[in-house]
């Protein structure tokens, strides 16, 4: 069996489907022209901290660059970021597209998390049939949504929030055809060394550059005592900078119940250095 892509469909089109998705990427072009960096934050798995690495460099961002900084949660289902920057909606929507919440340092805020009741999963009203095939269609026209719909304006960065897994750059990549660098997060362990490997390598194959890698919580931090001590085996943030050859950008220590403002203020500067 084989398949042709909306390229290859000759002849009449009564769906219109060649000139819809055409217009819907001229859409995209045309809302992010104010932005001048897109950033993605990929990871090959859940639980390594990246939303709280997105949201921290945003304010840190923010600081710097008078508010003109963007976060795009393209975690669809399971949207953080809305709490982590205390965005709040409901969302203004107007003739000319969606105005975003605005979050803490007035970081401009796109997420699930604002259209969703509190503790709701997402639901999507697909078909009956081949529910799967139909949901990975509807969440990549949700971030196609998310970009051509939301009004940006002037940002100098727009960090993209994605979900978990090797697969979901490509997705982002197939819409925005100029990301800056995208930045990947680890934590020590191996076995998250080996999930952020597949994610840069399929970065790679979407001609995405990889800006460098974070290694977050590669300490525990008593906040009282200040002593230091390993949360994990491995050396996952190191082993993927020597072997793609990519700087580690910043090693970020967990602090009990405060940000680590001085490694995220490493980041910050490691990105604009690199990105320069």
């Amino acid at each position: 069996m084989t398949y042709r892509t909306y390229r290859e469909v000759e002849g009449s089109d009564r769906s219109r489907l060649a000139e819809q998705v055409g217009e819907q990427r001229n859409r995209v072009v045309e809302r992010l022209a104010g932005v001048e960096r897109v950033i993605p934050v990929m990871s090959g798995k859940g639980g390594v901290g990246k939303s709280y690495v997105t949201a921290a460099l945003a304010l840190e961002l923010a600081r710097r660059y008078e508010g003109r900084v963007g976060v795009l949660d393209a975690d669809l289902t399971g949207p953080t970021v809305v709490r982590m920057l205390d965005a709040r909606g409901p969302l203004k929507v107007d003739a000319d597209g969606v105005e975003p919440a605005t979050g803490k340092g007035g970081v401009r805020v796109m997420s699930m998390g604002l259209l969703l009741e509190s503790g709701q999963p997402l639901k999507w009203r697909e078909p009956d049939s081949e529910q799967f095939v139909w949901r990975g269609t509807l969440e990549a026209g949700t971030l196609r949504e998310f970009l051509a719909d939301v009004k940006w304006g002037s940002l100098g960065f727009l960090l993209v929030d994605l979900p978990p897994g090797a697969a979901s750059i490509a997705n982002l990549a197939n819409l925005v055809s100029d990301v800056a660098g995208a930045i990947a997060v680890t934590i020590p362990s191996e076995e998250s060394g080996q999930s952020v490997e597949r994610a840069i390598r399929s970065a790679i194959d979407c001609n995405v550059d990889v800006v460098g890698i974070v290694e977050n919580m590669c300490s525990y931090v008593c906040s009282d005592c200040g002593h230091s001590v390993r949360l994990f085996e491995g050396s996952a943030g190191l082993r993927l900078s020597e072997e793609f050859e990519l700087p580690l950008l910043a090693q970020i220590p967990f602090v009990p119940g405060q940000a680590s403002t001085g490694a995220i203020g490493t980041l910050a500067d490691a990105l604009i250095e690199n990105l320069s």
